[in-house]
Formats: C-alpha cells, structure tokens, sequence
C-alpha cells in the first residue's frame, strides 16, 4: 500500500511539472512573439522618422533656394510672382508636414519633383535674362562712348545724337520685354490642334478637308500640356473661327468679344475646361444651323490674354 501510495505521488508530481513546463513554454512563446511585434513596429516608426527628416531636410533647402532665386530675380530687374507664388506653396507644404498624420513620403517626392523642375526652368530662364542683361549692357556702354566722343568731336551733329538716343530706348524696350519672358513660363499651350468634321449621324471625319454637306458640327481637340507653375483651375477657352473673308463664324447666341494685345476681337464659343495638369485631352464642339461657304477656315484658341494655338482646315 505504501509503495502503491508513493507511485501515484510521484505520478501526481510528474504532471503537474508536465503542467508548469507547457506554461512556461507558452509564456515565452508570448513573450518573444510580443517582442518580435515590438521589434517590427520600432523599425517601422524608425523609418517613417527618416523618412521625415529627409523630407523636410529636402524642402528646407529648396525653400533656401528660392529665397536667393527671389533676390536674384529682383535684382536683374525680372519678375518674382511666379516665385513668390511656388514660395508660399512650399511654406504651406512645409507647415503641414508638421502635422501630417498620413505622412506619405511617395505624396511628397512627387511635390519635391515638381518643385526641382520649376527650379530648373528657372534657372534657364535666369541665365537667357543675364545673358540678354549683359548684351544690352555693353552695347549701351559703348554707344554712351560713341555718343560722348561724337559730342566731344562735333557739338553740331544732332542728327546723330537723336538716332543714338532712339537706339538707347528701342534697347530699354527690349529690356522690358526680358522681363515678361518669365511670365508667360506660367501660360497655357494647346498642342497637336485638329478640326473634325461632324456629320449627323455622329461619325468623324479628320484630314482638313471636308465637304460642306457633311458637316452637321465641328470638332475642335487638342492637348494642355502640364505646367508645374499652373494652377489647377478652371480655364475659359475661346474659340475663333473665320472663314476666307476674315468673319467670325459662330453660333447662335454663343459669339462674343474677346481683349487679345489691346485690341477686341470677336470669338465663335467659349467653353470652361477644368485643367488638371495632367496633359488632358480637350474636346469642342461647334454647331451652326447654316451651312459652311466653300473656302479655308482659320480657327484661333485662346485663355487668359495669351493665343494657345492655331490652324486651319478647307470645306469644298
């Protein structure tokens, strides 16, 4: 009976050693399985903290370069709108990176990208206008000389003076001219332009010569080529069309009066196209109830005070 006894303590002993060794073998399964997730989630914040570092190390010193482009440009005498513009951009880009919960560094190299890139056409548009600056300096330094040694030689010879002072203010026009170069870096193109003939039935026919007869509509289609200085806005699109005798063709009720380079010109339709800087694809259509006279047909688009593009198509 003893030795009964004793066997089933020791039995009893071997289980529940059984029992604590299987807990103890769980509770390190759990502990290295929570270390390992807390491994996992310290690299993860170690990288998105880099990661923001980075960027911001990257926007801070592209927002130092702007503030000596800004300088530069004022003092060659060019415009800074569009700089002053980029600039508060990237100071708005710069704030909220403070406060970015869904901080996503792919979101901001594509802002980064397109900042470089206005930098870089900048910076071309910098060397053409000290380039221009000095060319324009030395040539007025040396006609200062001439018209001093002309002077000096011969007090009578007005007649010269008068042509080198017009020629000193035909340089200053060009000087200012220089200057509104880096303003239209910031306009609109209409590229591949294509005029498509209509008919009822709603097939299209392309080529630039059409008969009058199967033209129910015309299609104007062209392409706006992204601009990392535009903004995404809403862009009124005029459209001229003239036929051989220089009249404006329009529908009815849609015609107007356009201001191109001082002058009012009379435009067919005005369509407003969102432009999502994306090198979208824009489509206009044209219908008038009178049938299109034989003759070629010039057609003109235009947006914001500049001409996009242009061309021309025949009707037989």
């Amino acid at each position: 009976m003893e030795m009964q006894a004793a066997t089933n303590r020791s039995g009893a002993t071997n289980m529940i050693l059984g029992a604590l060794l299987g807990i103890l073998a769980l509770l390190a399964y759990l502990f290295l399985g929570s270390r390992n997730e807390t491994l996992e989630v310290q690299k993860l914040l170690t990288t998105k903290v880099e990661q923001f570092a980075v960027t911001q190390a990257r926007l801070d010193s592209i927002s130092t370069v702007l503030d000596k482009k800004i300088i530069e440009a004022r003092q060659l005498g060019g415009s800074v709108v569009e700089l002053e513009r980029i600039k508060r951009h990237l100071e708005a880009d710069k704030k909220k990176l403070k406060y970015d919960l869904s901080f996503s560094i792919q979101q901001y190299n594509f802002k980064i990208r397109d900042y470089k890139n206005f930098l870089a056409q900048n910076e071309s548009n910098v060397r053409a206008l000290k380039a221009e600056n000095g060319t324009l300096l030395s040539r007025t330094k040396t006609l200062e000389q001439e018209k001093e040694t002309i002077l000096n030689e011969n007090a009578g010879l007005k007649q010269e003076k008068a042509a080198l002072s017009k020629t000193l203010v035909d340089y200053s026009q060009e000087n200012a001219d220089l200057h509104d170069k880096m303003t239209l870096a910031s306009a609109m193109k209409a590229v591949n332009l294509e005029v498509l003939a209509v008919a009822a039935n709603g097939k299209e026919r392309r080529g630039g010569s059409y008969k009058s007869s199967r033209i129910d509509r015309l299609k104007f289609t062209f392409i706006m080529p992204s601009n990392p200085v535009a903004s995404k806005t809403n862009k009124d699109i005029y459209v001229r069309l003239t036929d051989a005798n220089g009249a404006v063709v329009s529908e009815s009720g849609f015609g107007g009066i356009l201001t191109f380079d001082g002058q009012e010109l009379g435009y067919s339709i005005r369509q407003s196209v969102p432009f999502e800087n994306n090198d979208q694809r824009v489509d206009i259509l044209l219908r008038r109830e009178a049938p299109y006279k034989p003759g070629t047909y010039n057609v003109e688009l235009f947006t914001e005070g500049f001409k996009i593009g242009d061309a021309h198509f025949e009707v037989k």
